[in-house]
């Protein structure tokens, strides 16, 4: 893991870094041109007040970023937070953390209360990050939201994402934050994901297949219940999506 001490967040401004950007997803991801985001798109995001903020070293090479754009839920708006990118070498040192917070910071700077995301249900240390460490939550889940993607890590599947909803002034989001675990959530339901699931994916498509369906199920059916995502806890082996009424947890 390399040295994060001197790493700062700032927003990006130029074609260089905007460029760099694009750059940082095919080292993150592996994806063919068809799949990256171009340049274009970054310096619209920029104009329209959007996000695009990145992690420099010192010598101002870009090591992580992340992009979100202006969204509207009927007439409230929001921020869609569409990509969040780190360099292997520069993962579990905070640096992710640090861009989300940077966000939340801008956002509420202009009356914004929430910012959405999707991400992988099958990436259970996304999910750690997103509900434990974040405060977020889940209430949709979108089958194939990408299509099948050029990415090796997508491993040629169906792209089901969760939607993240994060709620940037809620009690919860303010706790988490501040290091405190809510210990008094009872579990409505709880999704079993093993937590190797994603290792030695050649050899394991058609059993990884199989565990995406049944995820999409379990999602599906207790969304329409009214149940929310809120928690993963990771046991030994395996792990659980911990799920509940969210009007009790808001």
């Amino acid at each position: 893991m390399a040295a994060t001490d001197t790493i700062t967040i700032r927003n990006c401004a130029t074609l260089d870094e905007f460029r760099q950007c694009v750059a940082l997803q095919r080292s993150v991801w592996g994806w063919e041109d068809e799949d990256l985001i171009p340049t274009r798109f970054f310096v619209v995001a920029h104009k329209i007040e959007g996000q695009v903020i990145g992690a420099f070293d010192p010598a101002g090479r870009m090591v992580g970023f992340c992009l979100a754009v202006p969204a509207l839920h009927g007439p409230a708006s929001y921020l869609h937070s569409h990509m969040l990118a780190v360099l292997p070498e520069f993962r579990r040192a905070g640096i992710g953390r640090r861009l989300k917070l940077e966000q939340r910071r801008q956002a509420l700077e202009r009356g914004i209360r929430l910012i959405e995301w999707t991400f992988d249900p099958l990436e259970w240390k996304n999910a750690v990050f997103n509900f434990n460490r974040l405060g977020a939550i889940a209430r949709r889940y979108v089958p194939n939201q990408y299509g099948v993607s050029s990415s090796p890590l997508h491993r040629g599947l169906p792209t089901d994402r969760l939607i993240a909803e994060w709620w940037l002034d809620s009690p919860r989001v303010v706790s988490c934050l501040e290091g405190k675990s809510d210990t008094s959530t009872e579990a409505g339901q709880r999704i079993a994901l093993p937590l190797d699931v994603l290792e030695h994916p050649a050899e394991r498509a058609s059993s990884i297949a199989d565990l995406q369906a049944s995820l999409r199920a379990q999602f599906q059916q207790a969304f329409a219940k009214g149940l929310a995502a809120v928690a993963f806890e990771p046991q030994k082996d395996s792990g659980s999506y911990l799920l509940t009424d969210w009007r009790t947890t808001g």
